[in-house]
């Protein structure tokens, strides 16, 4: 009885451990679907911009999520010097509904769109106290609570950096003195080789005349010598 006690509870104990490894197995797998295709806000490419004292900036901001989203909330803040100041915050309640935004600053407007999963703002008027760090975040309640934030940098400048053109300039010169060089050489070849047809027809010309004149010139002598040779009757 003690031996198929023993033997029964070791093949339990594998079927456990086998059950768990399937289960840990199961876990992970749908961690790293979660985790592929959770969800992720981007601000672009690029996340730095310099703009002049009083233009307007856009700050742009996208969401994405592989399963989709359902009451997605989303804001903007602005880092104030370790002071986070909300500019703006709504909720999408379901994908192509557009939401329903409050804004709190008074140069600040909404031009996002949920059909484009956009949640992009205008900031009016700058100034220099608008420099700093503006910072997009979202959050999905149908991926547990999944959140995401992505940060735009501005820098507010007096007036833009006059771009040194300088080398284009001078790359686009040598290129453009190289092609033209190459057109000139091929046109003068083809008139070279032009006039060089033309002199091969002349001589041409000159060779059939030549050579007719002295067949006519050749019959003309033999006429006269048979004319000479010939006798009196």
């Amino acid at each position: 009885m003690a031996s198929v006690d023993s033997s029964g509870s070791s093949v339990s104990g594998r079927l456990r451990s086998g059950d768990l490894l399937h289960a840990g197995l199961a876990v992970a797998l749908l961690l790293g679907v979660w985790s592929v295709g959770g969800l992720e806000v981007s601000t672009g490419k690029v996340s730095t911009i310099e703009a002049m004292n009083g233009s307007t900036v856009l700050l742009p901001c996208t969401y994405s999520s592989c399963i989709g989203i359902k009451n997605l909330y989303f804001n903007w803040h602005y880092n104030d010097n370790g002071t986070m100041l909300k500019l703006c915050e709504a909720v999408i309640h379901t994908e192509g509904v557009e939401p329903k935004v409050h804004v709190y600053h008074e140069r600040v407007d909404f031009v996002g769109s949920s059909k484009t999963n956009n949640i992009s703002i205008l900031l009016w008027n700058i100034t220099f106290e608008d420099e700093g760090q503006y910072i997009c975040f979202a959050r999905n309640p149908k991926e547990k609570n999944r959140n995401h934030s992505a940060t735009f940098t501005l820098l507010v400048v007096d007036q833009m950096k006059e771009i040194d053109n300088t080398l284009t300039t001078i790359i686009v010169s040598v290129v453009g003195g190289v092609i033209g060089l190459v057109i000139f050489v091929m046109v003068i070849k083809a008139l070279v080789v032009h006039f060089l047809l033309k002199d091969d027809e002349k001589n041409k010309e000159c060779l059939v005349s030549s050579s007719g004149n002295d067949n006519t010139e050749n019959g003309l002598s033999g006429a006269k010598a048979d004319n000479k040779g010939t006798p009196k009757a």
